[in-house]
């Protein structure tokens, strides 16, 4: 696991003066992403408060040397894959560089100030070329809260506290925090038949995305004690889905249409050395549940495999926006709900010899909290549609309309340390095509 240094001293400030006290990038997160300045071709950069530090200028002044230039030498073009795919020692090395470069005092300012952009006038794309993407389940309050709706009085599956539940989803269709989602067409099911058509029951869900760094060769396990390793950072996910579609096509082959359609993600790339004060033991299982299999069980992933991240969602209707009225918080939760560890992911998706490459995207699954005001999702939220959340506009949602806006958030915080944001993971629906 990463260790703590220098970089996160609570004490350290930033002589960029909007990152201290920032809400979400502080000097001591400094994550990576990939940035158009005005008028600019995408490159490299680093959130520092309401700046972005560009990599390949600061690269090309002479400011990085050893391991954390060739870091950021491997982040000079459109996507961080090459980076990501080094490992810790060179992104390690990059951070304390950075750290040392921001920091209050450093004889560096003057020529570090140029390298810098105004966030606000930067487009953020997709960190990564992401090759693969694999969403798991392992929320298991989400498990059960959904498993009750269909399945009352058996809401877990017999595999569920054995294996870490997983499906391949689609690359493709995932887009940065701010893209506009349009609304799925597909089969609907109906008594006299299904129809075709634009989606009825829209849901967002609050996941956890983590990013693979170093990969593995086809034929090759990752053992579960070096899995951790090969995890790059984490961001904010919000897989879509088109309850009423998946409900009709989910049987014998699991989620296609509903999901594939798009997913949204939030664009920093928050490394584990970042995440590094935050870490947390995996909740002892409860009594009477299965230990994992030894390919999955790690005295130290046990010890600090967790993560202490408070997660929230936040909607913004057409009719909110109208009066002035703030966004309704729809759900509090946290990434400890997980049942399986990112280490026990990463160790089970490999474990049949599947070549895991840097830039694929795991998802975690909707993570719920178990109270009712801590569901990841609408159709938890509702109890399957039934009951309504009721808006201060006047409004009532059992399912996202056109013009809805859901806004995925995460924070990191814990007592004598730096708290510590992702930034945004938002989008706004639009109507189905042809509507």
């Amino acid at each position: 696991m990463s260790r703590i240094d220098e970089t996160h001293d609570p004490k350290r400030r930033s002589w960029v003066a909007s990152a201290n006290g920032h809400p979400d990038f502080p000097i001591q997160n400094l994550p990576l992403g990939v940035v158009s300045p005005p008028g600019g071709a995408p490159r490299a950069g680093v959130a520092i408060g309401d700046r972005i530090l560009d990599l390949p200028a600061l690269l090309a002044a002479g400011l990085l040397s050893g391991e954390a230039a060739r870091a950021a030498a491997a982040a000079d073009g459109a996507t961080l894959n090459a980076l990501l795919g080094l490992g810790a020692g060179p992104r390690r090395a990059l951070r304390t560089q950075l750290s040392a470069l921001l920091a209050e005092g450093s004889a560096e300012r003057g020529r570090v100030e140029p390298c810098l952009h105004a966030a606000a006038d930067c487009a953020l794309h997709l960190p990564a070329r992401i090759g693969d993407y694999t969403d798991f389940y392992v929320g298991i309050h989400h498990a059960t809260n959904v498993g009750r709706v269909f399945r009352p009085d058996n809401p877990l599956l017999p595999n569920y506290k054995h294996v870490p539940i997983g499906y391949h989803g689609r690359a493709s269709s995932i887009v940065p925090s701010g893209t506009p989602i349009r609304r799925p067409n597909g089969q609907r099911p109906r008594p006299e038949g299904p129809s075709f058509g634009p989606c009825e029951r829209l849901d967002y869900e609050l996941e956890l995305g983590l990013w693979i760094g170093p990969g593995n060769d086809l034929g090759a396990p990752i053992p579960i004690g070096e899995a951790a390793s090969h995890i790059a950072g984490y961001c904010l996910l919000n897989d879509w889905s088109a309850r009423d579609i998946q409900a009709w096509e989910y049987q014998p082959l699991g989620p296609f249409l509903a999901k594939s359609f798009a997913s949204t993600i939030s664009p920093w790339i928050i490394t584990p050395e970042a995440l590094a004060p935050f870490r947390a033991a995996q909740p002892p299982r409860p009594e009477g549940d299965p230990q994992p299999l030894p390919y999955l069980l790690d005295a130290a992933d046990q010890a600090e495999g967790g993560l202490d991240l408070a997660l929230e969602v936040l909607l913004a209707t057409p009719g909110m926006r109208e009066k002035g009225l703030p966004p309704h918080r729809l759900a509090r939760s946290s990434a400890r709900h997980m049942y399986w560890t990112a280490a026990q992911m990463v160790a089970h998706h490999s474990s049949n010899g599947c070549n895991l490459r840097p830039g694929d995207l795991l998802g975690s699954g909707t993570l719920s909290a178990p109270d009712p005001e801590g569901c990841g999702s609408l159709l938890e939220t509702t109890r399957g549609w039934q009951q309504p959340v009721r808006l201060a506009s006047g409004e009532e949602r059992r399912a996202l309309e056109d013009g809805d806006e859901i806004l995925l958030l995460a924070r990191a915080e814990r007592q004598g340390c730096t708290s510590i944001g992702f930034g945004e993971c938002r989008g706004c629906v639009l109507p189905a095509h042809g509507s």
